[in-house]
């Protein structure tokens, strides 16, 4: 077996057998791993308490024939100690975590700015620099960016016209003009749409100026486009505290 070094996010936890683990963390040159950690269950562990979801750890793989194997891992931080005690925290972390999980379908596929997203998303949900369900909304739309599915904020996303646009449909990848828009289209308000393209373009004073019914608003657009080209729905999103 090789071996490689690599950083990651832990994203998620699996129990196997009676000691050990499978580990799922997004890496910042190998993308999305899958990898076994060999007794961290057991009480005298040595680096079990480091792998658990939200840490950012530096770890030492051999590549296995189905899974890799960790074989060492150095904590860089814990975000999930500074995240578990604030409700609303916690949940926008795990809404990160599983959304980045979904958006790496290939495992080995070095996904970098996905990488420096999650990061930059942690840091700044625990650094209570802003409001935590305004950072999910701002990583959301920029992952989305990242994996190709950007909403049209500004022109038409059918015929390219210049806007503002009034309608906004998910099928057809965010604002539409009068012509080009299809039945069933949300008509938000242009204070929503405004705070979307504040979020993507990380314009934080109109974001942190934002009333609360129009963040509610830019999260119910930010999230029905995630999941239409998800094709499924977040199982953390409905748990998100929003004000």
């Amino acid at each position: 077996m090789s071996r490689y070094r690599d950083d990651g996010v832990v994203l998620r936890v699996q129990k196997l057998g009676e000691a050990d683990r499978i580990v799922t963390l997004l890496t910042r040159r190998h993308g999305r791993v899958r990898a076994v950690a060999k007794g961290v269950r057991r009480t005298r562990s040595k680096f079990g308490a480091r792998l658990e979801p939200f840490s950012h750890v530096d770890c030492q793989f051999f590549a296995g024939r189905s899974l890799d194997v960790i074989d060492q891992a150095e904590g860089v931080r814990n975000y999930g100690a500074e995240l578990v005690g604030d409700y609303s925290c916690y949940t926008a972390g795990t809404a990160v975590l599983e959304t980045a999980e979904r958006l790496t379908a290939e495992e080995q596929e070095p996904s970098l700015r996905l990488f420096l997203l999650v990061v930059g998303a942690l840091r700044t949900i625990v650094g209570a620099e802003h409001d935590p369900p305004l950072v999910l909304d701002a990583f959301l739309l920029r992952a989305m960016a990242v994996a190709g599915w950007e909403p049209a904020l500004a022109d038409c996303a059918k015929c390219g016209a210049p806007g503002p646009h009034r309608a906004f449909s998910v099928p057809a990848g965010g604002v539409v003009c009068s012509i080009c828009r299809p039945s069933g289209s949300a008509t938000p308000s242009a204070e929503a749409v405004l705070l979307m393209s504040a979020l993507l373009g990380g314009q934080w004073p109109i974001a942190d100026a934002s009333e609360p019914a129009v963040r509610r608003e830019g999260s119910g657009l930010v999230a029905a486009h995630l999941q239409w080209h998800l094709e499924r729905g977040l199982r953390s999103l409905p748990l998100v505290e929003r004000v």
